[in-house]
């Protein structure tokens, strides 16, 4: 795309001149040459073609001389490129435009191999302007579409809390805060049937939207699973397979996927790398290790198993992923220490008797006052279930 170059002079012979001299340039389609014939013409010029980018103006010249045209361009903070022309020796008035804006000067007279060295040095500065205008622009658009991903992200995930304010046999209670505008972690949970709610949590590896295009994949793809009213470990399975065989980016998921019998207190789980959640109850908490399988998304016919236990009213499970009791605090000036599964259960035995809204902001609340003003690394999510029997 040509350079629109404004020249303006009063001489009269000017234009003929410098038209010959960047023939070439006007022909290559680098150049497009228009003129005024003094600064009042000029800014008229500016006003009617917003494609002007460059101005080279003569000092001296009737109606309005070059230093008041400099004012003006000022004025209209179109962001143009001038270069002023002026008598060899003018220093004072030299020195008065490049202190109003101008980006060089050319002195008379005119040596034309320096005037197109100073306009293509000029117009090198004007495309690396516009090609940081464009990134700026790229980069709010890209910032933008990211706080729509974030939007849809969320609206994925449960978010209305009392989830289920009918139900007196059960409460739960879910938060995540991503590292990034969107992440890679997930939880959810829904009734199946009426007497059994799915839990779920999970990690994608890596973060960003490649992360949270995987996790909406995943979570539809175990949501769907869960209807099918199998065991946990078989939802597992299923869903491995058909992640392992479509995914090519090399991207996995930890789960922790539960169903709890709302009238009996019976748990089923399964996990798939996960970190283990913790059972707590009026006797304090404690973790809870099932067999635990390898991440889903990356060895096809793996068998996930399920696990069983049984929970008495008032018995509760507290799943968390890895950025968690991996939240680093700067304990000195070489290395970082993680908030730790320590933590999270002596947050968990301060809290035994909380409700799953007030657990989960206690260890979002240790978390922070553990990481002070260390940068969040990764996604942080925690759930909370109790049954009430």
């Amino acid at each position: 795309m040509a350079h629109k170059i404004l020249i303006v002079d009063d001489e009269p012979d000017l234009e003929s001149l410098v038209r010959q001299k960047f023939r070439r340039q006007v022909r290559e389609g680098r150049y497009e040459l228009t003129f005024a014939q003094n600064g009042k013409l000029a800014l008229e010029k500016i006003a009617q073609d917003e494609s002007i980018g460059m101005v080279l103006s003569d000092i001296n010249m009737p109606v309005m001389d070059g230093l008041t045209l400099l004012s003006k361009l000022e004025e209209l903070n179109r962001g143009l490129k001038t270069v002023i022309v002026s008598a060899y020796g003018d220093m004072k008035n030299i020195r008065t435009a490049m202190n109003r804006g101008a980006f060089d000067f050319v002195t008379k007279p005119v040596d034309y191999e320096d005037l197109e060295i100073t306009i293509e040095k000029t117009l090198h500065a004007i495309e690396a302007i516009q090609l940081a205008q464009h990134q700026r622009q790229q980069l709010v658009s890209i910032q933008q579409e990211l706080g729509v991903a974030a939007r849809i992200q969320l609206s994925l995930m449960p978010n209305n809390f009392p989830a289920f304010p009918d139900r007196q046999d059960f409460e739960l209670f879910a938060a995540m805060v991503p590292a990034k505008e969107v992440g890679g972690d997930f939880y959810d949970f829904f009734l199946i049937d009426e007497d059994h709610l799915a839990i779920i949590i999970g990690d994608v590896s890596g973060k960003g939207v490649p992360a949270a295009i995987f996790m909406a994949v995943a979570r539809t793809l175990l949501r769907g699973t869960s209807l099918l009213n199998l065991p946990a470990g078989d939802c597992l399975t299923y869903a491995n397979r058909a992640l392992a065989r479509q995914s090519d980016s090399e991207m996995f998921v930890t789960i922790f996927y539960a169903v709890l019998n709302t009238k009996t207190g019976e748990l089923e789980c399964s996990s798939a790398g996960h970190n283990p959640p913790y059972l707590f109850s009026t006797a304090g908490p404690r973790m809870l290790v099932p067999p635990r399988g390898p991440v889903l998304g990356v060895l096809d016919g793996v068998t996930y198993h399920t696990h069983e236990l049984q929970l008495q009213s008032g018995d509760g499970i507290l799943l968390y992923t890895d950025g968690v009791s991996e939240a680093a605090n700067l304990a000195d000036r070489t290395k970082y220490e993680f908030f730790s599964e320590q933590r999270i259960e002596a947050c968990l035995r301060d809290n035994l008797n909380a409700a799953p809204a007030d657990l989960v902001q206690a260890v979002f609340s240790s978390v922070r006052a553990y990481v002070g003003e260390a940068p969040q690394s990764d996604d942080m999510t925690v759930l909370a279930a109790r049954y009430l029997g």
